[in-house]
């Protein structure tokens, strides 16, 4: 759709805001909404009654509620932040401030909320549009004020209350409010239906990529070849003239470092060590490295070698015993217990080979079926991995499997690569549009007739714009 920038816009005193149009006002949050109304309106309800409750994680970045948790009001009323139907919440803490996280407030259990304390509410008055507040609060000049007004320690700095009160917008008349409430409601829903196709995308290119690679490592190439029973009952046949052989028989497996002993009063040296959360699903994440000491007869014993297969020892479900191979990329590098390395017989399989197998549906399967499980974690043991069965070809055949993995594994990474820079110009747009919108600077006024200018209770006050 075209977009038509307005023509009447003039200067604001607002070193943010800099443009307006002419009928708009510029005002002060508070003067326009209640921030972070008081209970005190809700004190005589019994307190049995039952009303929503909101943690952090029910709240989405894209103006969605998750409205399945109830509490009663007795158990929420001290310590816990009240909203009610037609509020608009914010999230106050990083990154959740900066991510967007925030909604209005519909379909409340009795019309009454309770959440977590990390929310600024803003009740809006009968002048300003619930909806029209909620897109300022994802505005671009919203966001960035904010954070560049957030308080306290690093990953705990919070946007204070009085951001809040002192932040101005530019306010038309009800009537264009809602025009314009209208107009993004559309537009937005047309976006994130493409966001979303893209995401699907995604996982569609990332479900290829890991079946094409299940397939290429336990069924060959060739697919005229001769095949035998594996064995294995979710493997199925495997190529006649591969072996299975259980891992114990082409590797030997490292235990790691156990952090927490106590060496005080003994001469030690301090190495990097590798963690749990360094080691992740194709790839390693070696931002962060922590380091830890050690005595020095043991440094030998827990060091990584080039071409170590790493595997965890638990975690998520569909990451327990993810691989990837260490090509020495910082010297004298130990590993914690919670992360094995495979050191495997190079005449027999390639290390870049174990960690696809690892990795591919068959290695998931396994992974799964052997592990001990919790509710949300599963770990598996050296003995289960010493027993991962291995569909393994010659090692000629196995290098030109993992050529092949090479390039289509290039060219899925590309396929991803586009993909997520699309869904973040869409994202990118979609501030843009949001911000362009509720500031004046696109006319999506109906144009059978000029909008009329605002006008607000005789009896409101602008003291210190």
């Amino acid at each position: 759709m075209m977009l038509q920038r307005r023509a009447d816009l003039q200067r604001t005193g607002n070193p943010w805001l800099t443009k307006l149009p002419k009928d708009w006002q510029l005002l002060r949050l508070k003067f326009l909404c209640e921030i972070n109304p008081g209970k005190s309106e809700i004190a005589s309800m019994k307190l049995d009654t039952s009303v929503s409750f909101l943690p952090m994680e029910l709240i989405g970045d894209d103006g969605t509620l998750t409205l399945t948790e109830t509490r009663e009001l007795g158990q929420v009323y001290a310590g816990f932040t009240y909203f009610r139907e037609g509020d608009v919440v914010v999230a106050k803490i990083t990154p959740c401030f900066e991510n967007g996280k925030g909604a209005i407030c519909k379909g409340l259990v009795n019309g009454i909320g309770f959440g977590t304390t990390e929310l600024h509410v803003l009740r809006p008055k009968s002048f300003l549009d619930n909806r029209f507040l909620y897109y300022i609060t994802h505005s671009e000049l919203f966001r960035n004020t904010g954070t560049a007004l957030m308080t306290g320690a690093a990953g705990q700095k919070r946007v204070p209350p009085s951001f809040l009160a002192d932040f101005e917008i530019g306010v038309p008349s009800v009537e264009e409010q809602r025009a314009i409430a209208d107009f993004l409601y559309e537009q937005t829903a047309k976006i994130d239906a493409l966001i979303d196709k893209k995401r699907q995308l995604i996982a569609l290119l990332q479900e290829k990529r890991t079946a094409l690679i299940s397939h290429a490592v336990t069924k060959g190439l060739d697919p005229t070849m001769p095949m035998k029973e594996s064995g294995v009952a979710w493997l199925g046949e495997m190529p006649a003239h591969w072996t299975l052989l259980r891992l114990k028989y082409v590797s030997k497996i490292q235990s790691g470092l156990t952090l927490g002993r106590d060496l005080r009063n003994r001469e030690t040296i301090r190495c990097p060590y590798l963690r749990v959360a360094n080691v992740q699903d194709g790839y390693l994440d070696l931002d962060e490295i922590t380091y830890v000491d050690i005595l020095p007869h043991e440094v030998d014993r827990y060091r990584l070698q080039h071409g170590d297969v790493l595997m965890t020892e638990g975690g998520d479900f569909d990451k327990l015993g993810r691989g990837y191979v260490w090509d020495s990329q910082i010297d004298d590098m130990l590993h914690q217990n919670h992360v094995f390395a495979v050191r495997v017989d190079r005449h027999c399989i390639k290390p870049h080979y174990l960690a696809h197998l690892t990795a591919s549906l068959h290695g998931k399967n396994y992974f799964t079926s052997t592990s001990q499980q919790t509710t949300n974690l599963a770990t598996i043991n050296q003995q289960k991995l010493n027993n991962f069965p291995i569909p393994l070809p010659p090692i000629k055949e196995q290098q030109e499997i993992l050529n092949l993995i090479a390039v289509s594994s290039a060219y899925f990474k590309r396929l991803l690569t586009l993909t997520a820079d699309a869904i973040s110009k869409l994202e990118e747009y979609r501030t843009a549009l949001i911000s362009a919108a509720v500031t004046g600077q696109i006319d999506v006024r109906p144009h059978v007739a000029p909008a009329p200018s605002p006008t607000f209770p005789e009896t409101l006050e602008f003291p210190g714009k």
